[in-house]
């Protein structure tokens, strides 16, 4: 979770990519950063609790010209947050950062000190630089040194490591879900655990896989195994462009997401719908119709908003398809004891395809002999490689901790999913095909509707941002959204919010209702939507202040509702992407209203790579 950054040639000074890399990166976390910095023959660490701003300022005050150095910020798994349990981390020589968890870091620790080491932090990290120092005062190299220290870990752990003896080289390693990216450049390397962090200086990259050791230098790039044998990785051309990774004019990454949308779903489809042809074309993946006849069921493993993302393509693949579908939380998927079998198709659902408990389900699910189909949203992911099938989304860079294009991409390639076991099992006529499919194409265009309702949200966003509690209600396909637009409020305002199935309010959350409960009521046109009308005059009837998500033409809901934003009918399934969006503005306004941070939310990181 935790960012990283590295550094080695002439042509930057290595604290400006290191400062320009951190900031792309901290989404990743925000409770401490530091640099190491090579000044002469002298590894310099300079470290700073909280936020970036605060390690920029100390640079300022002290400049460091070095280059070469690595870089990291942190949120906090062993150790609270504090400048001691800061990285980087120093023992004797060697200098190291690391992102991910080391599970036997408590027998580690107690075997160092009674070797006589001096452990000055809380934190797992800083034992692994002791591991690394005993070899290197021992007389290896540090690639030799890295790679002998590595088999003491037990855990995950992504790490890039300096010694002030070796003054022309670093040396990075992964294992478990923690990303590690390299890039080339003429004369020069870079390192990261993130892709918009190397954008603007190269596109060039290498994804390090488990078990994989690298050696950074200005003369080239050397991957090894844990034994030392050379590994061959080809460099891939990444097609993001930089400024995709920048503000764009707007005030907060997390609005210029929701703006990009409309893009995002245009892209996610691509040219994977055929209209002429009434097709659908998942890039190749392919179903035979005795296979989808003969499965038992499909079972989709998520976390977070891509959970709900999920949640709302059971509802997709069963009526679509005809296929049985459970959604597990990645977290407790393989602790339940899973029957899968190889009779079932295991659908992992990722942005950055490096969720640790994603990638443990998936596994789990592999294990079992089922057919993985992974869903995320980087190349050479850890859960893409890992999977038989990927379908990419094409969300481009996500920074913003709270997720929204990854989440309506995502409900989209699970449609697009549906929809294709769907016309395999022969499920759907034509008629039908060609209008979810023309229904498709129209989707980007009705979201830029949608969100030309951004000062009607604002509007009420001030009429109800002091309130203390929310509910959002949906039935059917919409109950998951009601989860995701309660998610979104929570994460970014820190006000509490529930998302609830209406058919349920009365069986408990009805005791909260009062004058001052705002309830978000997502009341689209659908078969349950006069039993969710029944359920909306429930809550006006104590006084709830009641703002609906209703279809255009829906003249009714005005009478029964405070607040009303219409958005346009395309059948359950798309609607359901549409009516996301008012829930992510509303969320964003009210945050901005209260001030908190938007992009980077307390206590969050973007992406989960540990348990």
């Amino acid at each position: 979770m935790c960012g990283i950054v590295g550094y080695i040639g002439r042509e930057y000074r290595a604290t400006d990519v290191l400062l320009d890399g951190l900031r792309r990166l901290e989404y990743r976390g925000y409770d401490s950063a530091g640099v190491a910095i090579l000044e002469g023959d002298r590894l310099e660490v300079r470290r700073a609790q909280g936020k970036l701003v605060n390690l920029e300022g100390s640079l300022r005050e002290r400049p460091l010209a070095g280059h070469l150095g690595i870089g990291h910020t942190r949120w906090a798994t062993h150790g609270k947050p504090s400048e001691r349990n800061a990285h980087p981390h120093r023992a004797g020589s060697v200098v190291i950062v690391h992102n991910g968890i080391i599970e036997n870091y408590r027998e580690l620790r107690s075997a160092l000190e009674k070797r006589g080491a001096q452990i000055q932090s809380d934190t797992d990290t800083e034992l692994i630089a002791h591991l690394i120092d005993e070899h290197v005062t021992a007389g290896r190299d540090l690639l030799t040194a890295v790679r002998t220290a590595c088999r003491d870990l037990t855990g995950s752990y992504a790490i890039a490591v300096v010694c002030d003896k070796e003054p022309t080289l670093f040396v990075t390693a992964k294992q478990g879900g923690s990303p590690i990216i390299i890039g080339q450049g003429d004369k020069q390397a870079f390192l990261a655990s993130d892709i918009p962090a190397v954008l603007p200086y190269t596109r060039d990259i290498i994804s390090l896989r488990d078990g994989d050791f690298a050696v950074l230098a200005e003369d080239g790039i050397q991957v090894v195994d844990i034994d030392g044998r050379p590994i061959e990785r080809e460099f891939q051309a990444i097609q993001w462009d930089p400024v995709s990774a920048e503000k764009g004019g707007f005030d907060h990454f997390m609005q210029k997401e929701i703006f990009e949308q409309p893009r995002a779903i245009t892209d996610t489809i691509g040219t994977r719908i055929n209209e002429a042809e009434q097709g659908v074309d998942l890039d190749g993946i392919g179903f035979a119709k005795a296979e989808l006849d003969a499965l038992q069921g499909v079972t989709i493993v998520a976390c977070g908003t891509s959970y709900y993302a999920s949640l709302v393509g059971k509802y997709m693949i069963e009526q679509l398809a005809g296929i049985p579908c459970e959604v597990d939380l990645a977290s407790e998927f393989r602790y339940r004891k899973p029957i899968v079998g190889d009779r079932r198709i295991v659908i992992p659902v990722s942005q950055s395809g490096e969720t640790a408990d994603t990638l443990a389900a998936l596994e789990e699910g592999k294990r079992q002999g089922a057919r993985i189909l992974a869903i995320c949203n980087v190349r050479e992911s850890t859960i893409a490689r890992a999977s038989n099938d990927v379908l990419y989304t094409q969300a481009g860079p996500e920074i913003g901790v709270a997720s929204t294009k990854a989440f309506v991409t995502q409900v989209m390639a699970l449609y697009l999913i549906a929809l294709k076991m769907g016309i395999v099992r022969g499920r759907l006529s034509q008629a039908a095909v060609r209008a979810r499919l023309h229904d498709a194409m129209r989707l980007p265009r009705m979201i830029e509707g949608v969100l030309g309702l951004n000062d009607e949200i604002l509007r009420i966003a001030r009429q109800y941002f002091k309130a203390q509690d929310f509910l959002y209600l949906g039935r059917g396909i919409m109950f998951p959204i009601a989860l995701e637009g309660a998610l979104k409020l929570k994460e970014i305002s820190y006000i509490h919010a529930e998302g609830y199935a209406a058919g349920e309010m009365k069986h408990g959350p009805i005791a909260l209702i009062d004058e001052n409960m705002p309830v978000v009521v997502i009341a689209t046109k659908g078969e349950l939507h006069d039993k969710l009308i029944s359920n909306l005059e429930q809550v006006r009837a104590r006084d709830g202040q009641v703002i609906a998500i209703a279809s255009v033409g829906d003249d009714e809901i005005a009478e029964k509702a405070n607040e009303v934003l219409y958005i346009e009918d395309l059948g359950e399934f798309l609607t359901a992407i549409l009516a996301v969006v008012p829930l992510q503005l509303l969320a964003y306004h009210i945050a901005t209203l209260k001030g908190t941070d938007v992009d980077q939310p307390r206590n969050l990181a973007k992406s989960v790579t540990v348990e």
